[in-house]
């Protein structure tokens, strides 16, 4: 407790009301109630800790709180080279540039803005599109009752992003999002916030990078995606941040009639990385495919936290997470399939699988049912095991070196997960980051 207290006095000291009113200058009134509200639910509500289930693997103190500051505006600074090549030469319908704690470039198709879609700075948006922002932002999907760091991003969120697609609206290339963070110390507090109309659709992908920083940096973000009636959507968030970087984020989908809204969660860089993931399925006959790709080495330590929430018949979800680890890592994954009273005839499915690559790696495999409805179909599993060495020696019969056998068995291993995304050219991308991080 000690600790922990020594935690919360650091992490208020460093951000503080003050801080969230400095966020609120030229916001509209709703806003800065909001962010203030939030900041009180954050003071109010006590740091999770190992006592709690979701939190049983993961210590608070992992993140380094007591250490950081709130990044400062990047506005007119020069963007360094490594954030700007994470976009260029990459095929776009729409580009969004996070350095550090501010967006500093966001373009948009002028084919799509004359139909309607928006693609711009979230807080800007708050402006120019209150109905909307008002209605939907820190509402349902992530409001700042959610839990401590929920309440956290919304007080103090920057380098937000707005998207809106309209009615019908056919996006074809995907919308491409990077967020760069090249300082210890600091922490960052993105925010997304994706509404797509009926009948619309449209790709998004989240990219998280950084170099290997010398001391602690954080990022807490929150992702929110509505799906209305009929609409497909397809959220990807490729985590590769550099050494130091601890990544927290809270990401919540809800999908209407007919929907279908489509997850894949790639976690590769950091020191500590906790994704929280929910799949509310709100419409009869919403779809929801939620993917997981994970690959540790060294000390790393990723925690997957996922809910699948049926609350209307007719609904289904699928998820397959898989994780290799090597050296020390450590691996947890922690999932449950709620079904509802009066959510008959669900279909929901739950896979979680991983591959141990050294004997000092652990992996933690926690699949979970809860179901409060007669007439539905719902399983759920979960592996953990070695590198089979019989295949390997098969490959290396043929000529090939272990180190090279071994990547070949990860990428076949991967490849099932890969495969079920409909986003060739971004699923390419994916293959070659991972490729770079396996070596």
């Amino acid at each position: 407790m000690a600790e922990l207290a020594t935690e919360v006095a650091g992490v208020t000291a460093a951000f503080n009301r003050e801080a969230v009113e400095a966020r609120t200058a030229g916001a509209p009134a709703w806003l800065r109630e909001r962010r203030l509200d939030a900041w009180r639910v954050y003071e109010e509500t006590p740091f999770p800790t190992t006592k709690l289930e979701e939190w049983r693997y993961t210590e608070v103190s992992q993140f380094a709180l007591e250490s950081l500051r709130l990044a400062e505006s990047t506005a007119g600074v020069e963007v360094p080279a490594g954030a700007r090549a994470m976009l260029d030469g990459k095929k776009a319908a729409g580009r969004v540039l996070q350095v550090g704690g501010s967006v500093v470039e966001a373009t948009l198709d002028p084919e799509l803005a004359a139909k309607g879609v928006v693609l711009m700075d979230l807080a800007r948006a708050a402006v120019e599109h209150q109905a909307l922002v008002r209605e939907y932002l820190a509402t349902r999907a992530v409001p700042a009752e959610a839990g401590k760091f929920a309440a956290l991003n919304a007080a103090l969120w920057t380098a937000g992003v707005f998207l809106y697609v309209p009615r019908g609206v056919r996006i074809e290339a995907p919308i491409r999002v990077a967020r760069w963070i090249d300082e210890a110390g600091v922490a960052v507090f993105p925010r997304t916030l994706i509404i797509a109309d009926e009948g619309s659709h449209v790709a998004y992908v989240d990219e998280f990078s950084s170099p290997d920083l010398d001391g602690a940096a954080f990022s807490c973000g929150a992702v929110e995606v509505y799906a209305r009636d009929g609409a497909d959507v397809q959220y990807v968030a490729l985590q590769r941040w550099g050494k130091g970087v601890r990544h927290l984020s809270m990401q919540r989908t809800i999908a209407g009639r007919d929907s279908n809204l489509d997850t894949l969660v790639v976690n590769l860089g950091g020191s500590v990385a906790r994704v929280d993931l929910a799949a509310r399925l709100e419409g009869p006959g919403a779809r929801s495919d939620m993917l997981g790709l994970y690959f540790a080495t060294g000390d790393q330590h990723f925690d997957h936290n996922t809910r699948q929430d049926h609350v209307v018949p007719h609904a289904t979800s699928d998820l397959l997470y898989k994780g290799a680890l090597y050296d020390r890592a450590r691996t947890v994954f922690r999932g449950i399939i709620r079904v509802h009273p009066k959510a008959q005839k669900t279909d929901a499915y739950q896979t979680n699988r991983n591959l141990l690559l050294s004997p000092d790696a652990n992996a933690v495999s926690l699949p979970n049912l809860e179901i409060e409805a007669d007439d539905v179909r719902c399983s759920h599993g979960a592996t953990v095991g070695q590198l089979d060495e019989e295949e390997l020696f098969y490959l290396m019969s043929r000529g090939l070196t272990r180190e090279a056998a071994e990547r070949l068995v990860i990428f076949g291993f991967f490849g099932e997960v890969l495969d079920r995304l409909p986003l060739p050219e971004v699923v390419e991308e994916l293959r070659a980051a991972i490729a770079a991080r396996i070596g």
